[in-house]
């Protein structure tokens, strides 16, 4: 555990990164403090959408009474197929539901009370200083279950280390390799080489994926979806986890694309994958001996 006066020092760095901002590899330089937004669309303050004990997670996070979710709005990629886009894409109406570090540290402990396993923030990127102040603040309220840092992989080196000692469980989507279709899918050219020293800095932070009594404690959990004709460059994301992580890393293979939202305007991804398209990756990453979701 670190010392109060390094949490207290990381949640002031972390703030600090608001006022030109570069929480994520956008760097978009507007002054957030000041209620200016990015590509995000988040100012100062964050954005809850929902929250409670979801059971539609792996089953290391789900056991018996659900991970404790906390859906944030707005989203630092902003996929065209993306399956929460009423929350990740922002409006301004959405913008005007804040909250406040102290309330949201009330809900993390609101969600404890309720029996949830672990608190689970979803799409958390844009707005890690806030969720960084609040964990601090739900420590002191008695909160003692794991953090789940849920996000796109596309992440800040600089943010992920001031994350160090708040986050238990790093679960990031490992969407692509290559530069084309992240750029067209996502507006993120660089999104394979970011999210490659993302990962590893987050295995660096927690190693493997610890698991005690059928419950994750802490570690990373990657998840990669398989999409159609391949546009995501699986194999060699596969390839990343076991060479250039952990042959014991745990991954998600998953299969649920859909094309929704904006997805139809690409027809290599406006349907859906076949079983022949799904078993080629999940095959492949059983024989590279990585630990596989079931």
């Amino acid at each position: 555990m670190l010392k109060e006066s390094i949490f207290k020092e990381k949640i002031d760095k972390a703030r600090k990164l608001l006022k030109n901002c570069s929480i994520c590899p956008r760097n978009c330089g507007v002054n957030r403090l000041k209620g200016e937004t990015g590509f995000c669309g988040i100012g100062n303050k964050a954005v809850v959408s929902s929250f409670g004990p979801h059971f539609g997670e792996e089953p290391p996070l789900v056991g018996l009474r659900g991970s404790g979710t906390i859906f944030m709005a707005g989203c630092n990629l902003k996929c065209v197929f993306c399956q929460n886009h009423d929350i990740s894409h922002v409006t301004e109406n959405d913008r005007l539901n804040t909250i406040e570090p102290v309330d949201l540290a009330g809900i993390m402990v609101q969600i404890q009370n309720k029996g949830c396993h672990n608190i689970n923030f979803v799409t958390p990127t844009h707005v890690s200083p806030q969720i960084i102040e609040s964990i601090y603040l739900a420590r002191k309220m008695g909160l003692d279950i794991p953090i789940i840092y849920n996000c796109g992989g596309y992440e800040s080196l600089e943010t992920l280390k001031l994350l160090e000692g708040f986050v238990d469980i790093y679960m990031p989507d490992v969407k692509y390799s290559g530069k084309y279709w992240p750029k067209k899918l996502s507006f993120a050219e660089d999104y394979y080489d970011i999210m490659k020293i993302a990962v590893k800095e987050m295995h660096r932070q927690t190693g493997d994926l610890q698991i005690i009594n059928c419950l994750a404690t802490h570690g990373l959990l990657a998840r990669h979806l398989v999409m159609p004709e391949n546009v995501c460059g699986s194999k060699e994301i596969i390839d990343f986890l076991a060479n250039d992580i952990s042959q014991d890393t745990y991954v998600n293979v998953m299969e649920q694309y859909r094309p929704v939202f904006n997805a139809s305007q690409f027809k290599e991804i406006s349907r859906r994958i076949t079983s022949d398209e799904f078993y080629d990756v999940y095959n492949y990453a059983r024989e590279k001996g990585l630990r596989l979701a079931e």
